[in-house]
């Protein structure tokens, strides 16, 4: 079986296994408070060029999001973000857990629309019982998008601006933040979203790690007591090392733009394939996720030689399956993937 359901089915970049064999029998202090977290956030804010960015490791993606949302939202208020939104979709009711409503947007191909942004606040404050209803908190989109969609740097900025006119931070989940900002035509460096974003993290789970998301506060606006909140929503992991390790890897020699960039590339010969052969792509998007809508025999066919991933129905006859390439896709499996097309 080919396996292209997802982009962390393999345990992790060679890097990083060997950095956490080389810390293997040394000794360190608990909770990140160690040299090799230390050595790994260095490195991390010069990649942002942000000396005094502040950095934090966590374990996974719906933990990190649940851990920010929470520290960085009103206890009255809730998080706005797009109707296909991880928070919205496939985190199980994670935020609404910790006390935060998900208020949401419709989508554009995935993407959040500042202007829409805009009146959805508008109409909330012009309401004159506002003051009983669930506030905007904060705003919460994805680099890339659920639909492996990406904002430029203007988009963004116009999202951030319309975000701080409301007095909300704007945080951006970058679970796949590598494969966004080595996407064909991304105009977005990492030194500009820490520039735009109030908070972001870099996934690395998705991108070579064999766990791990580092979050990353640029603006002197790490929430009080944040280790705290950290460890109230069970997520202090007490060997940060083991986080600081596999960073400390994936950020030396360009190590995590450059296997994020071999998925992308991988990803544009699989789409070329897909329109040269006369299949139907369903969002035209960059990264390293390609939605296709199949009919039912094909994707019977398809499926008895290579594993999807399962997005949605489209109709009763047509479901949108997600192939997804990774940091470890390589050439052969490409090309055998192209072979079955």
């Amino acid at each position: 079986m080919l396996h292209f359901e997802n982009d962390y089915s393999q345990v992790a970049h060679p890097a990083v296994l060997n950095e956490l064999s080389a810390i293997s029998t040394g000794s360190y202090p608990g909770y990140g408070s160690d040299t090799v977290c230390e050595q790994a956030k260095a490195k991390i804010r010069t990649a942002c060029g942000k000396p005094d960015a502040d950095v934090w490791f966590l374990v996974g993606g719906t933990q990190t999001n649940q851990v920010v949302i929470d520290a960085i939202t009103p206890s009255y208020a809730g998080v706005v973000t797009v109707e296909s939104g991880h928070p919205n979709v496939h985190e199980a009711g994670a935020i609404e857990y910790s006390g935060h409503k998900v208020l949401t947007l419709p989508h554009h191909n995935g993407l959040m629309d500042a202007t829409e942004l805009d009146e959805f606040c508008a109409t909330f404050y012009a309401d004159g019982n506002y003051e009983h209803m669930v506030f905007p908190g904060c705003v919460y989109v994805s680099q890339s998008s659920e639909y492996g969609t990406v904002y430029s740097k203007e988009h963004l900025r116009a999202i951030a601006d319309v975000a701080h006119k409301y007095d909300m931070p704007l945080f951006v989940d970058g679970a796949r933040l590598g494969y966004a900002l080595t996407s064909t035509g991304c105009d977005m460096t990492l030194g500009d979203l820490a520039d735009i974003a109030d908070v972001f993290y870099i996934g690395g789970t998705k991108v070579g790690a064999m766990f791990g998301e580092a979050v990353v506060f640029t603006k002197h606006n790490t929430p009080r007591h944040f280790l705290t909140t950290i460890k109230q929503h069970g997520a202090l992991l007490a060997k940060g090392f083991l986080l600081g390790a596999q960073f400390d890897a994936l950020f030396t020699d360009d190590l995590y733009f450059r296997i994020a960039r071999n998925a992308n590339e991988c990803a544009d010969r699989i789409r070329k394939a897909l329109q040269e052969k006369g299949y139907t792509l369903t969002f035209d998007a960059p990264t390293n996720q390609i939605f296709v809508t199949l009919d039912e025999p094909t994707r019977t066919h398809l499926e008895q030689h290579v594993l999807l991933g399962f997005t949605e129905k489209a109709d009763d006859a047509h479901t949108v399956m997600r192939i997804c390439t990774s940091w470890a896709t390589t050439p052969e499996q490409t090309d055998q993937l192209i072979d079955l097309l």
